[in-house]
């Protein structure tokens, strides 16, 4: 089953980047990845379904209807991406690279795990949380859990952003089916089968996931390299976005020839180091 999403998109030329969200998101985590990876490749991010301006989806949705959603959206676009998942999304992402190898170059999988279906208790949890979303509604909701998602250091600016970011983008259905699909997820097994090159980021505060989480997806990858990236929590592409669009750019110069960003991208992987 695949569903109707909405999408914001940027770039003219060079190949697809297709950007997956959290579960408590929406395209609008990807602004800085928007407006800075454009120059470069083709940016096109997702609400997913039932999410943000997406519209409800017929039914429930399975973590492979998700990844044959992003599929449907590749094939409309030329056939090959390359794919940035955060946490759920990166879930998705690795899913989709499972079921359909040919239509993924390469892999950036951030602040994910291989699924809350690693641990019962982890699972429960995220079952739990329709019910917390039901019970509170999108915006208390949003204000209990976004600022557990950047670093205690972050700015209020960028918690507030994250705060009404979640709180325009979750409603139920949406989220009780993807959140289901989350709590159903254990993709340990297949990582082997993932052939995409994978760059794994993680903010190094990250207390979700964190980097334990991170580190066992590079780590059972063939074709992997693990990043972990300063200051950041959760959520390391809205954080520190330059150090992560860096290297993101770095891992793209190596599987999809974009052109050598020359010093800025030297000095933001340098500060990373």
């Amino acid at each position: 089953m695949t569903a109707a999403v909405h999408l914001t998109e940027a770039g003219e030329a060079g190949p697809l980047l297709l950007c997956l969200h959290g579960i408590g998101s929406s395209s609008a985590a990807f602004v800085p990845q928007l407006a800075e990876l454009s120059a470069y490749v083709r940016v096109v991010a997702w609400d997913a379904p039932g999410y943000a301006a997406s519209p409800d989806p017929d039914g429930p949705l399975t973590l492979d209807d998700y990844a044959d959603t992003a599929a449907a959206l590749i094939r409309a676009r030329g056939g090959r991406a390359h794919v940035l998942g955060v946490s759920w999304g990166g879930v998705i992402a690795l899913r989709l690279a499972t079921r359909h190898p040919e239509l993924v170059d390469s892999l950036i999988v951030a602040d994910s795990s291989p699924g809350s279906g690693t641990d019962e208790a982890k699972a429960a949890a995220m079952r739990a949380r329709a019910a917390e979303l039901a019970e509170r509604g999108p915006r208390a909701f949003a204000e209990a859990r976004g600022p557990r998602l950047v670093s205690p250091g972050a700015p209020e600016e960028l918690v507030r952003r994250v705060v009404d970011t979640m709180a325009a983008a979750v409603r139920l259905p949406g989220y009780a089916h993807a959140a289901e699909s989350m709590a159903g997820a254990d993709l340990r097994a297949e990582l082997p089968s993932v052939t995409a090159p994978l760059l794994v980021l993680c903010g190094e505060q990250d207390t979700v996931t964190g980097v334990d989480a991170s580190q066992a997806l590079a780590g059972a990858v063939h074709k992997s390299a693990f990043v972990i990236v300063k200051d950041a929590g959760h959520l390391a592409n809205q954080e520190q976005p330059g150090r992560f669009n860096a290297w993101v750019l770095a891992h793209l110069r190596i599987t999809a020839g974009v052109p050598d960003t020359a010093a800025a991208t030297e000095q933001e992987l340098s500060s990373c180091l």
